[in-house]
Order: C-alpha cells, then sequence, then structure tokens
C-alpha cells in the first residue's frame, strides 16, 4: 500500500501546476532569468513548463511517484540556476522588494527538494 502523500508535497504538486502552466501561457515572464549560455530560452521554458506538469501528474499517482520525485528533485536543481542569476541580478538594482524577493526565494527551494525526495519514498 502506498503511504499518504505529506502536505509538503501537496504544496509542491500544486506549485508545479501554478508553475508549469504559466510558463506554457506566459513564458515572457520567465525570460529575464534565463542565464545567457543556455540556449533556446523560449523552448526551455515551454520544456520546463511541461515538465513541472508532468513531474506534479507523476507525484500525485501513487504508481509513478517515486520516478516523479526524483524527476521534480533534478527539476528543482536546473531551475536553482535561474534563481541564482534573478538574485544576481536584482543586486544590481535599487529595488529592495526585488532583491528581498529575489534572495528569500533561494532557501524556499530547499524545503521543496525535500518534499519531491520524500514524496519519492511515499
Amino acid at each position: 500500500m502506498t503511504a499518504p502523500l505529506r502536505r509538503d508535497a501537496k504544496f509542491l504538486i500544486a506549485a508545479f501546476l501554478t508553475s508549469g502552466t504559466v510558463h506554457l501561457v506566459k513564458p515572457d515572464i520567465w525570460e529575464p532569468l534565463m542565464p545567457d549560455w543556455v540556449p533556446a530560452h523560449r523552448e526551455v521554458i515551454l520544456y520546463s513548463g511541461v515538465a513541472e506538469i508532468l513531474c506534479a501528474a507523476g507525484m500525485a499517482l501513487p504508481s509513478t511517484r517515486k520516478l516523479a520525485g526524483r524527476a521534480s528533485a533534478a527539476l528543482l536543481a536546473a531551475v536553482y540556476v535561474g534563481n541564482l542569476k534573478m538574485a544576481v541580478d536584482a543586486s544590481k538594482t535599487n529595488n529592495t522588494a526585488f532583491k528581498a524577493a529575489a534572495y528569500g526565494r533561494l532557501p524556499l527551494q530547499f524545503p521543496m527538494f525535500r518534499a519531491a525526495l520524500r514524496a519519492g519514498r511515499a
């Protein structure tokens, strides 16, 4: 029998569904976060949106939860690069709110990463 999902995994599923949908509907929001060395920014954004939605669906289904949890952790690790870039870019501005949001979200990814790994073990 599969263990029920923890609250943090349910939150991660909701976050991935929301973010993945925004990636597909409004990809231009994410373009400033893309490091210059990443090719085909628009395509990468769209594919990452699809990946987030697939990871969310996979974590919701007991039969694919283990694989989806690991894939979600890998996706979060890859996205962390964009979050670091956003923090570096924010540090070059005088916008205190942007700096706070950019730096504030960096440590938030660690509980999300842990939630993905835990979901994979559920």
